[in-house]
């Protein structure tokens, strides 16, 4: 492996984002592929923060200034990789729900979902259900994401999936909800699809989730 990629994985822990842009504008210049460097730096890079998160030796100002790294990256990144007509791994809606306009823990998932190479829509924060029907509707994603820090806030998830269901296009997606007081046993209770404690596993999940749904309807 190219030293460059090692020294990009040891500084994004650390969120020295100058210096692993101007190693990823050094490599890119050497002539190691942009895919190369995604894959082989900067994601082995965030995985070192995952793991570190799941053992509970890294906390939130960690991963965000990890994630924030990861994000300056991606934009010296991003023309190459569209150039070369990079696949999207799925396509996913992120909202805060109506009532709550807390965006970190939405914004710290959205940089985690691209990092793993999703399409994002973030359509923001104070979501009301019928913007998130009409999201739906417009982008047709692979999973819609809801986040929500507030217990007063909680509640509108299953607002908003009682919409889609209106609407008729609840079965068309994946229903994904996460944030402090959201848990397993509250996500069954209301019927979404998805609940993850964390960003750094919403990826991961997703991955699975979009990965099964597309086997089952070969």
């Amino acid at each position: 492996m190219s030293e460059k990629l090692e020294k990009i994985q040891q500084l994004m822990p650390l969120g020295k984002m100058q210096e692993v842009n101007a190693l990823v504008e050094s490599a890119l210049q050497e002539g190691i592929s942009p895919q190369e460097i995604l894959k082989g730096g900067l994601l082995e890079g965030m995985d070192i923060v995952a793991k570190k998160w799941a053992e509970g030796t890294a906390f939130i100002p960690e991963v965000l200034i990890s994630a924030r790294c990861m994000n300056g990256a991606m934009e010296i990144l991003e023309p190459y990789l569209v150039k070369k007509e990079e696949k999207f791994s799925g396509r996913v809606v992120f909202g805060t729900v109506q009532g709550d306009l807390h965006d970190i823990g939405k914004n710290l998932c959205t940089l985690m979902l691209k990092a793993k190479s999703f399409e994002v829509i973030d359509i923001g924060v104070d979501v009301c259900a019928e913007k998130f029907v009409e999201a739906v509707k417009t982008y047709q994603p692979d999973v819609l994401c809801m986040s929500s820090l507030l217990t007063t806030s909680m509640g509108y998830f299953k607002v908003v999936l009682d919409a889609l269901q209106e609407a008729g296009v609840r079965d068309c997606v994946k229903v994904a909800i996460g944030g402090a007081p959201v848990t397993q046993a509250y996500a069954d209770e209301i019927g979404a699809d998805l609940f993850t404690e964390d960003a750094v596993s919403l990826a991961g999940r997703l991955l699975e989730e979009i990965c099964v749904t597309k086997i089952s309807e070969a």
